[in-house]
């Protein structure tokens, strides 16, 4: 049976997930193996770590690898899914008759996760971190037009400030906006959605996790859990891939015809480089890979990039005052975490059935 209520999984800190993540998995009898950052610490001075709870069939073929916290404040609602899915005793047994393996990896960018960031220590985005160093990175252009808007002198913005991103989108559309802001860049280390100049240690932390859990397996399936696009509550299921007709076919029968993609234009996610799924891909290359990201609705797109123009001024401003950082930092918990029981179980549910419907398409 699912659990009785599943808004229980939920928690109000990094910490708490923490301790409920590993306190689910030890009951479920999962083992759990805890990869502690070498040097960060959390909010309330906590360790900071990226645990993976493994179940099912050890030597199976198959691998079923559920994320969460790729961005750190959105393991909020990542991690209560997975505690939900832990003391879920249909998804246990389903696991266990199709002779699966499955992983649960959480908080992949703990620092983020205590700290209200939806980056990690270094100010990166994990999501677009995953990427060919020895490579030039893709070069966004359009985000050096909107940077100096995005994070201005002073917050809140002036009504200057507004106007120009007004008469920006206006000139170039809310589609091209959005893809400016967020589809990734490596330039400005003080701006939003940075990839970084190397592979951050989440980045590498994970890679070592897919290479030891996965690289003996035929199949792999990934889950990525995500908050902050589209309808409150309503899960748009993007795939996760190189974007070739037999990935995206394989995906949609596994998770459903809904399933979208930004390769074709049908995903709210502006197209993006450098994403976790890429190390699934260079660490077992000859496994068949199913790969997903599950994003949550939460607020309205500008107000959730609005929370994150925050976020970033307050980072780049060390002495802000105390009143002010609370409310930065509550508006960033609001634009990707909604705290109420409906919400948590709209997000659960969708988590609950994507998780069966992956353990059904593994197992044959």
């Amino acid at each position: 049976m699912p659990m009785r209520d599943p808004a229980e999984a939920f928690s109000a800190t990094y910490a708490e997930a923490r301790t409920k993540f590993l306190a689910a998995a030890g009951a479920r009898g999962y083992a759990v193996e805890s990869h502690l950052h070498p040097s960060a610490l959390g909010a309330e001075g906590e360790s900071l770590a990226m645990d993976v709870a493994t179940g099912g069939r050890g030597d199976a073929d198959a691998l079923l690898l559920i994320t969460s916290g790729t961005h750190g404040v959105e393991g909020f609602c990542g991690s209560g899914c997975q505690v939900a899915l832990l003391g879920d005793d249909a998804f246990a047994s389903s696991v266990d008759a199709a002779g699966v393996a499955v992983a649960l990896v959480h908080a992949i960018t703990p620092y983020g996760f205590s700290h209200l960031r939806r980056t990690n220590e270094d100010n990166v985005d994990l999501n677009r971190n995953f990427r060919d160093f020895a490579s030039p990175p893709a070069r966004n252009a359009a985000y050096a037009d909107v940077h100096p808007m995005l994070v201005p002198d002073a917050w809140p913005p002036s009504p200057a400030n507004e106007a120009r991103i007004a008469a920006y989108i206006a000139a170039h559309g809310a589609a091209a906006y959005q893809a400016a802001v967020s589809s990734g860049q490596c330039e400005r280390a003080d701006g939003l959605f940075y990839g970084g100049t190397k592979p951050a240690w989440s980045n590498a932390t994970f890679r070592g996790v897919v290479r030891h859990l996965g690289a003996s397996r035929r199949r792999l399936a990934l889950i990525d859990l995500h908050t902050g696009l589209g309808p409150c509550g309503h899960g748009e299921k993007i795939y996760m891939g190189e974007g070739d007709a037999a990935s995206v076919a394989r995906t949609r029968a596994c998770f459903g015809a809904d399933v979208t993609s930004y390769y074709d234009g049908s995903s709210t996610s502006a197209a993006l480089s450098g994403v976790i799924y890429q190390a699934v891909l260079d660490e077992c290359p000859t496994a068949e890979f199913t790969g997903m990201a599950l994003e949550y609705g939460t607020l309205p797109l500008m107000t959730v990039l609005d929370a994150l123009r925050g976020d970033q001024w307050l980072a780049n401003h060390a002495g802000a005052p105390p009143l002010q950082r609370t409310a930065i930092k509550q508006a960033v918990r609001d634009a990707f975490y909604v705290d109420r029981a409906d919400w948590k179980a709209m997000v659960w549910a969708q988590a609950r059935v994507a998780a069966l419907q992956a353990v059904k398409g593994l197992a044959r």
